[in-house]
């Protein structure tokens, strides 16, 4: 198997970051890949954000970020609606 080209010192894995842009993506975002998958702390292939569930929201979080999204007739919905509207968007 051939050397993987060096991609400078910001590339930490350059097999990988070869790979990835062979596949089409970005030089930014295969570095991305390929240096949080050089390092053991970091694992980009999981997924989640550390926010709690909706339900766990007050109403008026839920209300302030249907806003952010542009969710219409938000003030006239429930706080299940609002879950409900802000899944669905």
């Amino acid at each position: 198997m051939a050397k993987a080209r060096d991609h400078g010192p910001s590339i930490k894995r350059d097999k990988r970051y070869g790979e990835l842009r062979d596949k089409g993506m970005s030089k930014e975002k295969a570095a991305r890949i390929a240096n949080a998958k050089a390092n053991a702390n970091m694992h980009p292939f999981r997924k989640g954000g550390k926010a709690s569930p909706y339900e766990e929201w007050t109403k008026d979080d839920l209300y302030t970020r249907a806003r952010e999204i542009g969710i219409e007739g938000r003030s006239a919905m429930t706080k299940a609606a609002l879950i409900e509207a802000l899944r669905d968007h």
